[in-house]
């Protein structure tokens, strides 16, 4: 199965509080090249238009996680996206530099990893 991506698309993340971004065109250009899920608030508002890159399952074999990225209001953005994607996406296919800007681990995440490390009673 290959990689897919999840667009946010609810409260912030496509909507007007994000201007200057055609939402509409940015999810149809990942769904032309893309499978593309569209989701509900994914809870990371502050970093509207939220995309999650779901590696595939080669992807997962080799040990990698999704990619979360935040901020994606930028058609360049985007077509690093798609690029990444087609050629395999996380675990597979090196990500672009330029994608390492918009990469973030969202809140929940992080509460969770330091939950794993704190000792014990």
């Amino acid at each position: 199965m290959p990689c897919r991506v999840v667009v946010c698309r609810d409260c912030c993340c496509g909507s007007p509080k994000v201007t200057g971004v055609d939402h509409a065109a940015q999810t149809a250009r990942l769904r032309a090249e893309v499978p593309v899920r569209v989701s509900a608030c994914l809870d990371v508002c502050e970093r509207a238009n939220v995309i999650v890159v779901q590696p595939s399952a080669a992807g997962r074999a080799a040990g990698a996680r999704p990619v979360w990225l935040g901020l994606v209001n930028d058609p360049d953005a985007t077509e690093d996206i798609v690029g990444w994607v087609r050629a395999g996406g996380p675990g597979v296919a090196p990500r672009p530099d330029m994608l390492d800007f918009y990469a973030f681990t969202p809140p929940r995440l992080d509460a969770a990893s330091r939950d794993r490390r704190r000792p014990g009673p």
